[in-house]
């Protein structure tokens, strides 16, 4: 038979290497939340930039791009008779 102190020495090792599981456990949380909140920030960032991109190149190249062959005339002011002129 176990005496009680062999006993409590197996309860405190099985503690013990519950607590390091349950460290490392926690340990390997924190690095994966840290290596998605990178990836994150990174997906996010190239996103932005082909959004921006995407529009420069439409309103500068694409269908969006004013054409300089269609110039709209200005209408130019019209003189209107003035109650002097009416005389």
């Amino acid at each position: 038979m176990a005496s009680a102190k062999q006993r409590r020495e197996r309860i405190e090792r099985d503690r013990a290497r519950t607590y390091e599981a349950r460290v490392r456990f926690q340990e390997s949380r924190v690095a994966r939340r840290r290596r998605d909140n990178v990836v994150a920030g990174v997906v996010t960032g190239v996103v932005l930039l082909l959004a921006v991109g995407g529009q420069a190149m439409f309103y500068s190249v694409g269908p969006g791009a004013a054409d300089e062959s269609v110039v709209t005339p200005t209408p130019e002011p019209a003189e209107t008779a003035t109650p002097d002129d009416a005389e």
